[in-house]
């Protein structure tokens, strides 16, 4: 059975580092200091429709000395540079989950084998160790040729994985679809049910700048998707900027999108609209 390593206790890390945790996995999260100390504590509990009520003690390390089988990048893309400090060694794969594109070629300067991945999850983190799983879903999705170091072991934790077709499709499909959410309910500070024009209007103009990428993606069923949202729903940008933080996706969601858009000529005037208005805030 391969290791796995989890780079980040987010919402993302922590909670498929508890899910394989629990299913005998040799797993460890890498994370802050005082992360360590909180997980060491009390361990990472899990609320969750699909995976029930638990607490599981997950290792949690400061840095991780021995290469894993597999390395999990679940940090946001403004702290990865520096989460990738703590990594030492050259993992058999490198999956990386984080929202944008350009990740990718920070990690493929820093590791030989980076296969591109998302995730489809509605989770949010209360304190340090304690995970809210929203909705019923969480899936892990690699581009071709996969990684079975990782989502051997996925299935084994009875998280649902896949191989999603290139790279493009995997990293511009989770783009499109989380794009017109996390920049119309941000620049309006406002949820979905409010928004929902809005989103589409990006979703629209992702979905062109996507195809430009060599992605499959189909802006009516992306929009689809978000009309089957509750009102309700929100995203982790809004919640960044509302709280003041710098140091959010903005650049990464956005940002991507209009400098491929300015690569292939494309007019994205509601994408471009609002990455000014949240910038603004």
């Amino acid at each position: 059975m391969s290791s796995i390593a989890i780079l980040g206790s987010g919402a993302v890390g922590a909670l498929i580092g508890a899910e394989l945790q629990r299913a005998g996995v040799q797993t460890a999260i890498v994370t802050t200091e005082a992360s360590v100390e909180a997980i060491g504590e009390r361990g990472i509990e899990v609320r969750s429709p699909s995976f029930g009520d638990h607490v599981e003690m997950v290792p949690a390390v400061t840095a991780m000395e021995t290469p894993p089988g597999a390395l999990v990048v679940a940090v946001k893309a403004p702290q990865l540079a520096a989460a990738l400090e703590r990594i030492a060694g050259e993992p058999e794969v490198v999956v990386p989950l984080l929202n944008g594109v350009d990740h990718m070629d920070v990690l493929r300067r820093r590791f030989a084998n980076v296969v591109a991945g998302s995730v489809r999850v509605q989770a949010h983190r209360e304190g340090r160790t304690v995970i809210v799983h929203r909705a019923p879903f969480l899936t892990v999705t690699v581009a071709e040729p996969g990684a079975p170091a990782l989502t051997d072991v996925l299935t084994q934790a009875g998280i649902e994985n896949r191989v999603g077709g290139s790279e493009a499709d995997v990293l511009w499909t989770k783009l499109s679809r989380l794009a017109g959410i996390a920049l119309a309910t941000t620049a309006a500070d406002r949820p979905l049910g409010e928004v929902r024009e809005t989103a589409a209007a990006v979703a629209r103009e992702v979905a062109q700048v996507a195809r430009a990428e060599g992605a499959d993606v189909d802006p009516d069923a992306v929009i689809a998707e978000q009309d089957a949202l509750p009102d309700a729903a929100s995203s982790s940008l809004r919640a960044d900027v509302g709280a003041g933080r710098s140091d959010n996706e903005l650049d990464a969601i956005g940002g991507a999108v209009l400098r491929a858009a300015e690569r292939h000529g494309i007019d994205t005037p509601t994408v471009a609209r609002l990455v000014t208005d949240i910038g603004s805030l």
